[in-house]
């Protein structure tokens, strides 16, 4: 192996590590700006919750698969709803600080038209990340995605993608990427992204 070469491949490893990291990391960047590239057109409130003004936004890509519980779960099913897409792994800390006011909010707001949706990652012995869901009583699908695949691909470039864990997406009822936050969340927070969505119409 030439010398010359060496530093590239060091460098081509060190790059995949860091954006591996990137999405593995648990807790994340509070200040809510996108590194997904292109005009976001959102603004990032002092919370670090970004948010898209409601003729800015743009749909998801496919965000579809097989739930934790081995059912079929497509999110493009959900239009209609304010949709809240939580990314959580039951290794990490701050997913389990949030777990609680996550259930609290959904159950609240499930008759408002609200339906929570987990994008479960890095969980590869699924039954660690089901035995979260029973501690927690969470009443709600989560899709298994130990790969981040989901993650990676159902949002567009320059969107308001989830980029850390916990991260939570909220889409509005046209199933439009509408608000984020790459930090755990408590209920205040959490209902200040959602609540705001139930309002247009």
């Amino acid at each position: 192996m030439s010398l010359d070469r060496a530093p590239r491949r060091t460098l081509v490893a060190v790059g995949v590590l860091t954006a591996a990291l990137a999405l593995s990391a648990c807790g994340g960047d509070s200040n809510g700006k996108s590194g997904g590239g292109g005009n976001t057109n959102f603004v990032t409130n002092t919370g670090g919750i970004s948010t898209v003004a409601e003729d800015k936004r743009t749909a998801t890509e496919k965000i579809a698969g097989e739930t934790l519980d081995g059912e079929q779960l497509d999110v493009a099913d959900l239009k209609g709803k304010v949709v809240v897409l939580n990314v959580w792994g039951s290794w990490c800390g701050p997913c389990r600080a949030e777990a609680p006011h996550f259930v609290k909010v959904a159950a609240d707001l499930k008759d408002q038209g609200v339906e929570f949706v987990g994008l479960n990652t890095r969980d590869f012995n699924k039954q660690q990340a089901l035995t979260f869901e029973e501690d927690y009583e969470v009443p709600y699908p989560s899709l298994y995605d130990p790969n981040g695949r989901l993650i990676l691909f159902g949002f567009p470039k320059g969107t308001l993608n989830p980029q850390s864990i916990p991260s939570t997406v909220v889409l509005d009822k046209e199933g439009r990427i509408a608000a984020r936050s790459l930090m755990a969340l408590d209920e205040k927070k959490l209902r200040s992204m959602i609540e705001p969505l139930l309002k247009e119409k």
